[in-house]
């Protein structure tokens, strides 16, 4: 069995990752209540006791909200860098020293046959990262929180069997939005979210021979829908003549319910 993942909820309230291979598994941000987490293991038939540990991206609350809760809870070991830590230490609460462990930018750490290598992203935390997870020749890359893909992150995350890509906003929602202009010009910016089309262009130069699933995530409550990521992507990869449809579908991610769980040995 090689890499199993769900997003088990993505956007601007809450963020979380499963991933395993059957035989260890981790999380990747815990970013609702310790509780709606608990309810969103079970819809996928999988054990938060079972987890090699939590990854964390970065310290902002849609990615942390629960983390101190679980790890207390199940005694399970955090993996964040330096930086993070400092950042995020005083907003979860206590966790016990034999706990935390650091996973800097660069790093490759093996969890029972699945390997994780980090890297940085252009975002306003202390210092955000996201991953790509190796296992039995096949890959997968979470990149969302990222104001722009640079052609370092395009080399890490090229050709991956899926990707879970940040799709944050429609320009013009934003624009003609409520928020206030210094929170548009924060998204806007080189260190705040990617737009569709922004996410579909990079997309389009990231796709690989594996390339079978993507999934567009981190999409804002306000700024954005579900139909227009996915038609703005569609649309973009098609002009490219990538094979939408045909060699990889396009997927939904939701803020509150978890996608189904997807191995990629079958791909």
């Amino acid at each position: 069995m090689s890499l199993q993942f769900s997003v088990l909820a993505s956007g601007s309230t809450g963020n979380a990752l499963f991933v395993g291979n059957g035989k260890e598994s981790l999380l990747v941000d815990a970013g609702l209540s310790g509780k709606k987490m608990e309810q969103l293991f079970k819809e996928v038939d999988q054990s938060i006791e079972n987890l090699s540990g939590i990854l964390v991206t970065h310290e902002h609350s849609d990615h942390i909200k629960g983390l101190g809760v679980l790890a207390r809870k199940y005694k399970l070991p955090l993996y964040a860098n330096e930086k993070t830590w400092k950042a995020m230490e005083p907003l979860i609460g206590t966790v016990p020293t034999e706990q935390k462990f650091s996973f800097e930018i660069g790093d490759v750490k093996s969890f029972g046959g699945i390997e994780v290598e980090a890297f940085g992203v252009s975002h306003d935390a202390a210092e955000p990262m996201f991953y790509t997870f190796h296992s039995e020749g096949k890959k997968l890359t979470l990149l969302t929180d990222t104001g722009y893909v640079s052609d370092r992150m395009k080399g890490i995350v090229r050709n991956s069997d899926a990707f879970i890509f940040e799709s944050n906003h429609d320009v013009e929602m934003l624009r003609m939005g409520h928020y206030p202009w210094n929170i548009k010009r924060r998204i806007l910016s080189d260190l705040g979210h990617v737009s569709n089309e922004d996410a579909a262009i990079a997309l389009s130069e990231v796709i690989g021979d594996h390339t079978k699933y993507i999934y567009l995530a981190h999409l804002s409550q306000d700024n954005n829908m579900k139909e227009l990521a996915r038609m703005t992507a569609e649309q973009t990869l098609k002009e490219k003549d990538h094979g939408v449809g045909v060699q990889f579908n396009i997927h939904d991610t939701d803020p509150k319910k978890p996608t189904p769980l997807i191995d990629l040995s079958h791909t």
